[in-house]
């Protein structure tokens, strides 16, 4: 049997991926199958299409790391989901699909009154930036946090998450319409770094004191500034390089201000701390289904279109989210 998936054919652009069909995957003793109905747009899918990424899957390959679906077969060995679960999985590649295998271990029960759309938007984002906030900041009621991309995916969940937590959030994005919307997610603060001098507000916003943690999944030019600008025993969080640049620091920086710099990555946190994973994914849903987390969701793109939503998320066109429905 076969299905409609986006083929990578060749390592390149979103332009270079086509729309194929292709065997339905078939699974191993530990693996479930998802019959996908959406897929998550992520930073990591454009890496991962132009060999860039630090998971190389052989040519040719299915891009889409994030999927939420419902569970079609299971492997003999998986017992903890069956066939009829609403679930969603980090697959790494294979969501652009209409059906994915993936390990069982990446799989989590949803209830079944969570929107399937909604799903697809949790892992990546909110998995991320709770895991950044709680794990590695270890973040605390009544500290400033200063969020660079804040208008990403990641970063309008670390401003939605660092309010719950009880944070003075600075969210700062390169235009006054990404700046709105952050605005929305209930930033405190707001910071234009194309028109405004980044370490000039952080310094009158926080009294000259800096901001005790700094959430960066952009690198290059802003990451040195926003490092100078840190507090006294404050976090710097390396969580990605949207930039294309990764940047390089004077070890001189986080030793005058007694600073860490800690690193992010969660999709190695939850392959090596499941239970700790699991924890973080259940608390994700409780908030979830109290409404006090939403994602904003961009736009909803068709199978056919998934190229079209990378290529927008490439382009910094994307606020919060972009989801493939399939």
């Amino acid at each position: 049997m076969t299905m409609k998936a986006i083929q990578c054919l060749q390592y390149g652009l979103p332009d270079s991926l086509v729309l194929a069909e292709v065997p339905i995957p078939t699974i191993n003793p530990d693996e479930v199958l998802i019959k996908v109905k959406a897929c998550g747009v992520n930073f990591p899918d454009i890496l991962i299409i132009q060999n860039k990424y630090q998971f190389k899957p052989t040519l040719p390959f299915i891009p889409g790391g994030e999927v939420s679906g419902i569970i079609s077969s299971v492997g003999e060995n998986v017992t903890h989901l069956k066939v009829g679960d609403s679930v969603v999985a980090l697959c790494g590649w294979g969501g652009f699909a209409e059906y994915v295998a993936v390990k069982s271990s990446r799989a989590f029960k949803v209830p079944n009154d969570l929107d399937f759309i909604s799903a697809a938007c949790t892992l990546y984002t909110y998995g991320t930036s709770y895991h950044a906030l709680k794990d590695r900041a270890e973040l605390k009621s009544g500290e400033t946090l200063l969020v660079l991309g804040a208008a990403g995916g990641v970063g309008l969940a670390a401003v939605e998450l660092a309010k719950i937590m009880g944070a003075t959030v600075i969210a700062a994005a390169s235009s006054d319409e990404k700046l709105a919307v952050c605005k929305a997610m209930g930033a405190d603060h707001i910071i234009n770094y194309k028109t405004e001098d980044l370490r000039a507000r952080i310094k009158e916003i926080t009294n000259d004191k800096g901001v005790d943690i700094i959430y960066d999944p952009i690198g290059g030019p802003l990451a040195e500034q926003a490092l100078r600008s840190i507090a006294w025993r404050g976090r710097y969080l390396v969580v990605g390089f949207a930039s294309g640049e990764i940047p390089s620091f004077a070890a001189n920086l986080p030793l005058l201000k007694g600073a860490s710099i800690v690193g992010v990555f969660w999709g190695s946190f939850a392959e090596r701390e499941p239970k700790q994973s699991m924890q973080n994914f259940m608390q994700l849903l409780t908030w979830i289904k109290e409404s006090k987390i939403n994602q904003h969701i961009h736009k909803i793109y068709e199978l056919p279109d998934a190229p079209n939503a990378l290529q927008d998320l490439l382009d910094r066109k994307v606020y919060g989210k972009a989801v493939v429905k399939v």
